[in-house]
């Protein structure tokens, strides 16, 4: 796995991409406003105009947008993920979502036979910085597992949950906890 496409650039995702290509990744980026990601194609991030150019010929593509709705239209809407990515591509979700749409871009990427995790992400936009970020795991382990390289160059705390849907369902838990303290 050398090729990645990274969609949500935001506070978080800016950094994480960052530390992906430190480790040695190709990325393909794709960001609603190009201005904000100018430190990255100075460092040779390649920057697409469209969703569908950014993924079509990457081995794994990496998502952080804002909310759920964000998630649906980058996996669901025209020229969107699933209808772009090439068989056995990784999709890795680290927005923090629902466990039943995580589960629908699973089901819906298991019929395309694309490899497909939920992996959302604790720590803030200093864990990004710092790529000290904790990251819940959920989908098959197989693929948990050939992906682990890429959540190394981003966290330290990197836990598989079990299956679709659980990195998730983690997520909530911790939030849970944290509100309550």
């Amino acid at each position: 796995m050398k090729k990645i496409g990274f969609i949500g650039l935001g506070i978080m995702g800016l950094p994480m991409a960052g530390h992906l290509m430190d480790a040695g990744y190709e990325m393909h980026i794709y960001a609603r406003h190009p201005e904000k990601v100018t430190s990255l194609v100075e460092k040779g991030a390649t920057l697409h105009s469209t969703i569908h150019d950014c993924v079509k010929d990457v081995d794994a593509v990496m998502t952080i947008v804002g909310f759920p709705q964000d998630v649906e239209e980058v996996y669901f809407n025209d020229n969107n993920i699933l209808d772009s990515v090439k068989e056995g591509t990784y999709l890795i979700d680290m927005t923090t979502t629902s466990p039943t749409l995580d589960q629908r871009i699973y089901e819906e990427g298991k019929k395309r036979n694309l490899h497909v995790l939920d992996a959302p992400v604790t720590g803030g936009d200093t864990g990004a910085k710092n790529a000290t970020l904790s990251i819940l795991v959920g989908g098959d382990k197989e693929d948990y597992e050939a992906c682990l390289p890429l959540f190394k160059a981003m966290g330290t705390n990197i836990n598989y949950q079990g299956p679709s849907g659980s990195g998730q369902h983690a997520k909530m838990a911790n939030q849970i906890m944290i509100a309550g303290a």
